[in-house]
């Protein structure tokens, strides 16, 4: 007679896919987690957007944890991974309007956002822009910079990379901190700036035709966050992981004082990786409280 056995039930995990969708820039790559129910009682949905440089596979090990009670995305933003880019010179605002065009398909009624230092400003912005269908905001890193810290990083050389002078990942001083190294411009002048069209010299290390990255730093470089902080009117957390932002991150307390700051030992580039299942017990907690 067969001995009948019994095994203990395995916890669903969540489903992670990736697909295209339509934007004014053409087609965006998006990185996405479904619940193991098919979505029909989750949570909102949640926007992850990276910095820069990256893609929206930064999130990969954390779409599948956070995924397990609410839909993910996380797309690649314009001109990254193997989303099409800006055909010009593009504003934090215009970045903002294309992934609102991809929620604006989905024809989602309310959502939570997190983005990663760039992709914070995003974030901002979206939530900004749309307070009715934003419901919280979850900021890691965040580039809020005083007036002397864009001057004095303004007055220093770049250390462009070898070979062709562009900023590439992993170049800590040009890749992740250029977004300082522009002067300080009036919401007209960044509206002019953004319409104009580049004309670099080759070899220069500045932004030119294609060079989506330059794009969204020298952007990310005139975008006033402090002011449009001021305007949000979303529940905000704010992850202080110990990485070259530690001392930008805190001065949102500043603007904010409700914002609910948590400080972090994993640095940055460890948070969604190797401290994926930490990161996203957090980020539930503060989106179901």
């Amino acid at each position: 007679m067969r001995r009948e056995t019994h095994t203990r039930p395995v916890a669903a995990q969540a489903r992670v896919r990736r697909g295209y969708f339509e934007c004014r820039y053409g087609q965006l790559h998006v990185h996405n987690s479904i619940p193991p129910g098919g979505g029909f009682e989750e949570a909102a949905p949640l926007l992850c957007l990276h910095d820069c440089p990256g893609s929206g596979r930064v999130f990969a090990r954390f779409l599948a944890l956070a995924g397990r009670d609410r839909s993910v995305y996380a797309p690649d933003l314009p001109g990254f991974g193997e989303s099409d880019p800006p055909p010009g010179v593009a504003a934090i605002e215009d970045y903002a309007a294309a992934i609102g065009d991809f929620l604006d398909s989905l024809r989602l009624r309310r959502l939570d956002i997190l983005g990663q230092r760039v992709g914070a400003l995003i974030g901002t912005e979206l939530a900004v822009t749309r307070p009715r269908q934003i419901g919280r905001l979850v900021m890691v890193s965040a580039p809020l910079l005083t007036a002397e810290e864009r001057r004095a990083a303004a007055r220093a050389p770049p250390s462009p990379a070898p070979g062709d002078g562009l900023p590439r990942a992993g170049d800590g001083q040009v890749g992740r901190l250029v977004m300082v190294s522009a002067p300080l411009l009036t919401a007209e002048e960044r509206r002019a700036a953004a319409r104009a069209p580049p004309s670099p010299a080759p070899g220069d290390g500045l932004p030119r035709a294609g060079d989506g990255q330059g794009w969204l730093e020298a952007a990310a470089a005139q975008y006033p966050l402090r002011e449009r902080l001021a305007h949000l009117s979303q529940r905000l957390l704010v992850l202080r992981p110990h990485d070259d932002l530690w001392e930008a991150t805190g001065r949102v307390r500043d603007v904010l004082p409700a914002a609910r700051l948590l400080e972090l030992e994993p640095s940055g580039q460890e948070l969604f990786a190797s401290a994926a299942a930490g990161a996203a017990d957090t980020v539930r907690e503060f989106l179901q409280g």
